[in-house]
């Protein structure tokens, strides 16, 4: 049964929400202020009219949203490919999909460690970070730890451009703004290459399901695309909705009714097409001879399967798109494979599941032998890398965890996530060839040498082992050295050994004793390849010898490089660009600092150095400006040295560059927490103005204040009249509720007596955030929160999950 991507969308929304029109939001120019002074940046989201006045030189969130990992070359050896059925240089793989709501997409991580960290980019070519809506925008560009990883991985990334059918909010008039002309120009697509070009990704997926089109606006939407493409280097996937004619009616296919928004003549109109999920064989085959016949390779349509509700239980026609022992006929579009995470209990259940969809069920990408029709897609596309240039360095870091180490010392506790930091993911997960019992790789959360995790081997011991991590294709040269970490439960042998192959001979291993271990902390073994120099490496593994009943290894670190170990020369200038204080001892920030000079720099480091002379990590970025999350005073301190350190590609450790971030003397504190409150009124007996008030947005969707009155208010008594320097307003997205229920317009009233008139403190119009705050200075004993526009759509229930006055 066909589900167009509208309907799989409306999934990720709350029904209530649903089939509500909502008009295009900008941002208020009081958010701006407080998200300069030291805020949580997000992606960026927009309509076709708010993305005209978008310019990243007055956008506070802009430089948190660049990436800077470039597009890594990728190769692919049919040699090694891990699934005797899988084809290499045939059909590819591209994913949709959602890693946060639209209008709540995090620029750099956060402190969650339960995130959707893919793992398997070996099998992708493209990934559309997936997303938009009618309440909150229609244009979503992807956040830049995605499009690191993804980069660094060889994997293109696009953002998302949605127009929604008229059923869940979507407007023509939306879709006439987005193809409208200038002269010659079209300044919609004008803004889309920008976007692309200054955040570093590289394209759009452009998904056009309004009705009450025509064929004159079809034309344009051609036209548009083929302009926005001639600005280059930014690509465009088309998806299979709209037709020549204007109407919009799924094809399941490429034909006659829709290759123009592919190719007409000698005219390409976009890189690719997305095709609905209605196909099969017949559909496919004609695509194909189609597309062939227009001069463009079958390899540029992806037969679309979508996974969003039931994962690898879908039912999907695989000999249509990948015929046994015949060539690929398609590529193959998935739509959310993101329900491995969305559906598992925790990380272990996510990356089971995540195995179970991509290495199929016996979690061995050669042997994907099942009852299921879903085998995983290491039985139809062999595995790329894009392991071709040293250094080469990982330390299975997956970008998330529960702490962070650095060589191998816990320089913080608490979970985060953040794609940008991780390493490329074996390109085999897992591959372990053995005459006897198959030791176990995993991922270990427990420990690590660098960042959040390390490499694991256990099982009984009973036979030799070969592990194959990596296909590479690595020059040795006269000074190249491998490089292993590891760790064991206590001083002893390792019985492990270092194992290389070459392109001459690439299924035959060279192996490298890396002995017995000193101690049971991590022990770096450096191994000199000089005398294999001329060759080229072809894979990296690991391969066990010997006995155990319980054999237990953990390696923290993979590395090979020339000469010494180099570091680049330190950032400079560091500088606080503002800060926002979260509780009486807890700030957020955003910082700058000048890039290294010199070097070739992976990524920053961000430190607080403690009073005792430790230091505590705070997070990192391959940019030149990050967001502090969270910043904690250390006793009476009045102000905090930060540092700032460039690591290189080899993991050499630049010199800090430092700065100071001071403290009040007297810290503020939320003036409105459990005080009394009073309201226009409620939506049940549970949702009263005392919640709004609790100090708590955790509690489930009863843990709010809610009002369906014509006038809406709430009202807090601080008791006394106190010096007050922001506001802050929890809306539903804070609470877990859909982002189209953010308050749009809101006022900020105060007084000094219950006699006073009210002064207008804050105004707020067109908000999209789930949290947002608003320096002020005022006196007050009184506040007021009043609501003029409740949500994006027309949904009148205001919901507000806190209202906080700080101050002092």
């Amino acid at each position: 049964m066909r589900r167009p991507l509208h309907l799989l969308l409306a999934a990720a929304l709350s029904a209530a929400a649903l089939g509500l029109a909502a008009t295009p939001s900008a941002s208020a120019s009081d958010n701006v202020v407080a998200d300069a002074a030291g805020n949580q940046p997000y992606a960026s989201y927009w309509y076709p009219n708010t993305i005209l006045d978008w310019d990243p030189a007055t956008d506070p969130d802009a430089r948190f949203n660049r990436s800077r990992v470039p597009l890594a070359p990728r190769v692919s050896d049919p040699a090694l490919k891990a699934n005797a059925n899988a084809r290499a240089g045939e059909g590819g793989i591209v994913s949709l999909v959602s890693f946060a709501p639209t209008s709540n997409n995090p620029s750099q991580g956060s402190l969650d460690p339960r995130y959707y960290a893919f793992g398997h980019w070996q099998y992708v070519d493209k990934l559309v970070f997936w997303g938009g809506s009618a309440g909150e925008g229609l244009i979503l560009a992807p956040n830049p730890t995605v499009i690191d990883a993804a980069h660094r991985n060889g994997v293109k990334v696009y953002g998302t451009v949605f127009f929604p059918p008229t059923a869940y909010g979507g407007q023509i008039q939306w879709v006439r703004d987005f193809v409208q002309k200038s002269g010659t120009r079209y300044p919609v697509a004008d803004k889309l290459a920008q976007a692309a070009r200054y955040y570093g990704f590289d394209g759009w997926f452009v998904n056009q399901e309004t009705a009450g089109g025509d064929t004159a606006l079809a034309t344009e939407m051609r036209d548009t695309l083929r302009y926005a493409r001639s600005l280059g280097p930014v690509e465009f996937m088309w998806y299979d909705a709209m037709t020549e004619s204007g109407s919009v009616s799924w094809q399941d296919a490429l034909t006659t009714a829709n290759d123009a928004f592919l190719q007409e003549g000698s005219q390409r109109t976009s890189d690719s097409m997305f095709l609905d999920f209605g196909w099969g064989s017949a559909a496919l085959d004609s695509s194909r001879s189609l597309a062939r016949s227009l001069g463009r390779s079958e390899y540029e349509l992806f037969a679309g399967v979508d996974t969003e509700a039931n994962g690898y239980d879908t039912s999907v026609p695989w000999s249509a798109v990948f015929p046994a022992g015949k060539p690929h006929t398609t590529s193959l579009g998935l739509y959310r494979p993101e329900w491995t995470h969305n559906s598992s209990t925790g990380r272990a259940d996510s990356y089971a599941r995540e195995a179970r969809y991509w290495d199929g069920a016996n979690g061995d990408p050669s042997d994907t032998t099942t009852t299921s029709s879903w085998k995983g897609l290491a039985t139809y596309v062999a595995e790329s890398s894009p392991i071709t240039a040293k250094p080469f360095v990982t330390s299975f870091d997956a970008g998330q965890g529960d702490f962070y180490h650095s060589g191998g010392v816990r320089v913080s506790t608490g979970g985060w996530n953040n794609l940008s930091l991780q390493d490329v993911p074996p390109t085999y997960r897992w591959l372990v060839e053995s005459t006897g019992t198959k030791l176990k790789p995993a991922l270990d959360f427990t420990d690590a040498y660098e960042g959040g995790s390390a490499l694991r081997l256990s099982g009984v011991l009973d036979a030799v082992n070969t592990v194959r991590l990596y296909q590479t294709r690595l020059p040795v040269a006269a000074d190249t050295k491998l490089s292993v970490v590891v760790k064991t439960p206590a001083a002893g042998p390792t019985r492990l050994k270092a194992a290389v192959s070459f392109t001459d001979s690439p299924t035959t291993f060279t192996t490298f004793d890396l002995g017995s271990t000193t101690t049971a902390g991590w022990e770096n073994r450096t191994l000199d390849l000089s005398a294999y120099a001329g060759r080229t490496v072809a894979q990296i593994g690991l391969r066990t010898t010997g006995t155990a009943a319980s054999y237990d290894i953990k390696v923290g670190r993979l590395a090979l490089y020339d000469g010494a170990v180099d570091a680049p020369s330190a950032p400079s200038a560091p500088t606080v660009l503002g800060t926002t204080d979260t509780g009486a001892t807890t700030k957020t920030l955003r910082m700058a600092w000048t890039a290294s000079a010199a070097g070739d720099v992976r990524h920053y480091e961000v430190y607080r150095r403690n009073p005792d002379g430790s230091r505590t990590f705070l997070g990192a970025t391959p940019n030149d400006s990050y967001f502090v999350p969270r910043l904690d005073r250390v006793g009476t301190e009045t102000s905090t040295t930060l540092d700032v350190e460039a690591v290189s590609t080899e993991y050499g450790r630049s010199p800090a560059a430092s700065t100071t971030v001071t403290w009040s003397a007297s810290a503020d504190a939320d003036l409105a927490l459990n005080r009394p409150a009073t309201a226009s009124g409620q939506c049940n007996t549970t949702e009263t103005a005392a919640k709004a008030v609790n100090g708590s947005v955790s509690g489930g969707n009863g843990d709010k204040w809610c009002t369906l009155t014509s006038t809406q208010w709430l009202e807090v008594d601080l008791g006394a009249s106190r010096a007050l320097h922001r506001f802050v307003v929890k809306h539903a997205a804070a609470g877990g509720e859909s982002a189209s229920w953010n308050t749009r317009d809101f006022t900020v009233q105060v007084r000094d007596s219950a006699t006073a008139p009210w002064t207008t403190a804050v105004t707020v119009t067109g908000n999209t955030a789930a949290t947002t705050t608003h320096p002020v200075s005022v006196t007050a004993r009184y506040v007021r929160l009043s609501i003029t526009r409740p949500t994006q759509t027309t949904d009148p229930a205001a919901r507000i999950y806190e209202f906080e006055a700080w101050g002092s």
